[in-house]
């Protein structure tokens, strides 16, 4: 053994610091980009949000000479028109939405009007007093129980076991965990079941009533508990909440009238008094936020065709700040090495922001090019499609096409919908095509809201009826999209007559 050189070549694939930053920036939602510039705008004296800042043109060291700087990122208001870019200042207009004529010209174009959220500057909100709107903190039901149960005049004791069932209680309200929990919670031998019980009853008439339940028989009886000893059927309701909770789930009347000797108009009342109550008490309190979806890019027939247009504010715009550039020049070294070093970056996310832009542009197009029938006619008419087939259409890896269509939106005349609900697998055809998963959905959701309430078709029927109509699918299969879509099965859909 000794020592020698050797001389080897390799390719080897390495992501720079510059395309890691754009593709981090091409997975990023609308909401998480504009968090993320703003943060790097903090830590870069060079970066000017909200475009503020000099473009190429203006920008000039002191000596005269142009500072080569990245051009800006596009206008997000660019029409395009599946390739040719035109910027004509138009926008588009909410009621084109609602309308499908090919007679609206370019001046149908109004982001702003047509539900475009701008950014960076509170969304176009001139507000005098420069405060933020603040939302309260919502209030979860622990601590909603807890304030009325400080307001009890319970004793130490049982104000000690109503703290134990209020951390025991779930978010739907109920005690599923049962009372021997608490009990091992309160670690008092002395302290029994039917201690316990007592203060659950209790707890069961605050408020959202129903609360501290076992189940939803318990949740269901401690509502009518709780409500005017007059209220007409009210007993009815309470024996058939008692007795038969299964049937009444099933909507079968019938049965109900004669088990319990009743007219089928009082049980169809007493089952009307029942669907006021609520089966998860504690469901809306806590709850999380609601979450709004800004749109990325609009679709809108113009002249005959489909267009697509990113949204107004689509991402904040980014700009150099002139005074800081302007002292690179004049700078001692360290410091001009430094604001340089800042020039360079602030280059290279603005060429990352522009490369975002064109590449969720280009596949939105693509994907409105390929999904046409579903904008003219629904989503019945919604053809399979994968990442690979949009990847091989704009030449991106399918791992690119992948970051682009997660949390991104797009607004069309038929609703907004995320990039990939456009994309399914397929069933085949009689005629050797294929039927998208989603198409069939929405034909199977068709067949449901059509049938007969008396007699609903089950899930082999539904097979049977899209075989008829030249879809291959089998009944396991129309079942799993049948519980996709939330469609109870068909003997819960079944009407009493």
């Amino acid at each position: 053994m000794k020592p020698g050189l050797q001389l080897r070549l390799n390719q080897q694939l390495t992501l720079t610091p510059q395309l890691q930053q754009a593709i981090r920036l091409l997975q990023l939602s609308r909401l998480e980009l504009e968090t993320e510039l703003r943060e790097l705008a903090e830590s870069n004296p060079l970066l000017e949000l909200d475009g503020e800042g000099a473009d190429e043109s203006e920008l000039q060291t002191d000596d005269g000479t142009a500072t080569e700087v990245a051009a800006p990122t596009a206008d997000a208001g660019d029409a395009v028109e599946f390739g040719e870019t035109r910027n004509d200042g138009a926008s588009q207009d909410d009621r084109a939405a609602d309308e499908r004529s090919d007679e609206r010209g370019s001046e149908a174009w109004d982001g702003e009007e047509f539900g475009a959220t701008s950014y960076g500057n509170g969304a176009g909100h001139d507000d005098d007093d420069g405060f933020e709107a603040q939302d309260a903190a919502p209030v979860s039901l622990h601590e909603h129980l807890l304030h009325q149960v400080n307001l009890l005049n319970l004793s130490p004791r049982d104000h000690a076991i109503a703290l134990a069932v209020i951390d025991a209680v779930d978010e739907d309200g109920y005690l599923r965990e049962g009372l021997a929990s608490v009990q091992a919670a309160l670690r008092e031998p002395s302290v029994g079941l039917d201690e316990i019980e007592a203060v659950r009853h209790r707890l069961q008439q605050l408020d959202p009533a129903g609360v501290a339940s076992l189940d939803l028989r318990d949740c269901l009886t401690a509502q009518l508990r709780g409500m005017a000893a007059d209220t007409e059927h009210l007993h009815l309701a309470q024996a058939m909440i008692a007795e038969h909770l299964e049937p009444l789930a099933k909507r079968d009347f019938a049965r109900i009238a004669r088990s319990l000797q009743a007219p089928p108009e009082a049980v169809a009342e007493a089952a009307a008094l029942i669907r006021t109550l609520d089966p998860r008490p504690g469901a809306a309190l806590g709850a999380a936020p609601v979450e709004y979806v800004a749109p990325d890019a609009y679709v809108l027939r113009e002249h005959g065709r489909w267009q697509v247009r990113l949204a107004a504010g689509n991402q904040p715009k980014l700009g150099l700040n002139r005074h800081y550039c302007g002292l690179i020049a004049r700078a001692r070294r360290e410091d001009a090495a430094y604001l340089k070093g800042q020039l360079q970056e602030a280059r290279w996310l603005i060429k990352s922001l522009q490369a975002r832009a064109d590449t969720l542009l280009r596949v939105a197009e693509a994907i409105v090019r390929q999904q046409n029938a579903f904008l003219d006619f629904g989503p019945e008419a919604m053809r399979p499609l994968v990442l690979r087939e949009i990847a091989e259409e704009v030449g991106m890896h399918e791992s690119t096409i992948s970051r682009v269509t997660t949390r991104k939106y797009l607004r069309t005349p038929r609703g907004t919908f995320e990039f990939k609900y456009f994309f399914s697998s397929g069933v085949s055809t009689d005629d050797g095509g294929a039927a998208s998963a989603t198409a069939v959905q929405a034909l199977i959701r068709k067949l449901v809201d059509a049938e007969s309430p008396r007699r609903p078709l089950s899930d082999q029927a539904l097979t049977t009826e899209l075989n008829q109509r030249g879809i291959q699918v089998a009944r396991r299969t129309v079942a799993k999209y049948r519980e996709a879509l939330r469609i109870p099965s068909s003997s819960e859909r079944q009407r009493a007559g």
